[in-house]
């Protein structure tokens, strides 16, 4: 039975490169990705030692620690040994799902004294995000922190240099630099298919009161039941509003608004299919349209961000584009525009659509040439009619590239599995601290120009602002 296991597991990586992909007659280089896939998933088919074994604890049992921890223990040899979160019916919640043996505390501290904790995902309000981490690292601990990793920009360093004193894993979280479909992207950036890049499009809107981060609250929310004062730790009395512990997202005390949550992954995304260190100028303009709920940050907001001409990229512009009243029903889409085409990244796959200008200039037609006197006309026409050849007039057609990732495909899975692969001695992490903070800087460098209404100047090599 385990051989059959085996055997079909071989069998569905060897599909996703081949039934899944709809290729151009010319072929492109090797799948990687799914060679990579096909080798991780054997060895999980083996038995682990008991050193193979790690052990996790999740800081923050919210939305997306419930995630995280789901898909992490998807991973084998990952085993949840601890839950904090400041709301105690999480803890209840954490008991409920995996076992009384759970050790769950109000207070993150007592999870990073416990010696057998080897690794935490951080998944609290961004206010929080920089301190854990910093603490987790000279704890010894492994890190897997939500984006943005940062909630101001003045953090990023800091938590740069405790990742690299630590000798410590630390991974951000924002799956889809671990996803195939991004490394297919990549790939054909590389090799020139849409030839040279000028600009980058994303989307990521959204249209439902969840989407624009109205959860449903518990009945019991209070500051009997919540740590609110641990909550606030470090800024001025503020009175217990649920609204702000459990919508922390619309609240720039705690949260980085659309910028800090969605941005954040468009940018990530666009770092690493053209391997970009960052932008040197952002600005970004918005509004708050619909969503008139207290929060103090926009609901419709727009980024454009200039990357300068680099060593990994030609110079291109990109523009982020975040809609909670979105007409369309919300939509998530990039698109790479170069000089000979498009790669449009969506649902779960990507295609590349050309279009190449023949070497022969336009000539006729919506033209200035029937408005000269008609020697003239006969003139110019003959010219270019000697000059360039009926091939060379032509325009250059090339197929379409479909690329989807297999059914069932889960980009989250990939990105944790990438973090405790790296854990166990594996490859380096996709997206580590150096990366992860040049994703989260210019897009809280979006918040700094929406609110101080001004165009941020930033050194995305030394990772610094430039005043």
């Amino acid at each position: 039975m385990q051989q059959d296991k085996q055997r079909s597991r071989r069998l569905f990586l060897q599909q996703i490169g081949s039934t899944s992909l709809l290729l151009a007659a010319k072929p492109l280089a090797g799948f990687a990705a799914a060679e990579k896939a096909e080798a991780r998933t054997i060895r999980y088919n083996k038995a682990f030692a008991a050193n193979d074994k790690v052990n996790l604890a999740v800081i923050g049992f919210g939305i997306q620690g419930h995630m995280d921890v789901a898909t992490a223990l998807k991973v084998p040899g990952v085993q949840l040994v601890a839950a904090c979160d400041l709301y105690k019916g999480r803890l209840q919640n954490a008991k409920e799902m995996y076992g009384n043996d759970i050790f769950t505390t109000q207070n993150y501290q007592e999870i990073l004294d416990r010696k057998d904790v080897d690794a935490v995902i951080i998944a609290t309000a961004d206010h929080w995000h920089a301190r854990i981490t910093k603490e987790a690292l000279k704890k010894g601990k492994h890190v897997y922190c939500e984006k943005p990793m940062t909630h101001l920009i003045s953090e990023g360093m800091g938590v740069v240099e405790a990742a690299k004193a630590s000798n410590k894993i630390v991974q951000i979280g924002s799956q889809r630099v671990s996803s195939i479909v991004f490394a297919k992207a990549q790939e054909l950036l590389k090799a020139g298919e849409i030839g040279k890049l000028n600009m980058v499009n994303a989307v990521y809107d959204r249209q439902s009161s969840l989407g624009a981060w109205e959860y449903t609250m518990p009945l019991d929310a209070g500051p009997d039941t919540v740590d609110w004062n641990r909550y606030i730790e470090g800024m001025n009395k503020i009175p217990f509003d649920p609204k702000k512990f459990f919508w922390w997202r619309n609240y720039r005390d705690f949260g980085t608004g659309v910028a800090g949550d969605l941005f954040v992954h468009l940018l990530s995304g666009t770092h690493f299919i053209t391997g970009s260190k960052g932008p040197s100028t952002i600005f970004s303009s918005g509004q708050l349209s619909y969503w008139k709920d207290g929060r103090d940050v926009p609901d419709v907001m727009t980024g454009i961000i200039q990357y300068p001409d680099s060593q990994e990229h030609p110079a291109f512009q990109l523009t982020l584009q975040v809609n909670f009243v979105s007409g369309t029903g919300g939509q998530e889409a990039t698109r790479f525009v170069g000089e000979e085409g498009v790669i449009e990244i969506k649902n779960g796959g990507l295609t590349v659509h050309h279009s190449i200008m023949p070497k022969a200039p336009g000539f006729g037609g919506y033209d200035a040439v029937f408005t000269y006197p008609k020697a003239m006309q006969e003139s110019l026409t003959a010219g270019y009619k000697t000059k360039y050849t009926a091939e060379e007039k032509k325009s250059v057609n090339k197929p379409d590239i479909v690329f989807n990732a297999p059914a069932g495909y889960n980009e989250h899975l990939d990105h944790h599995t990438h973090f405790f692969d790296a854990i166990r001695g594996g490859a380096p992490v996709v997206e580590d601290a150096t990366f992860g903070f040049r994703a989260a800087a210019p897009a809280l460098a979006c918040n700094a120009s929406y609110f101080e209404k001004k165009i941020i100047n930033w050194d995305p090599v030394n990772m610094k602002l430039v005043k």
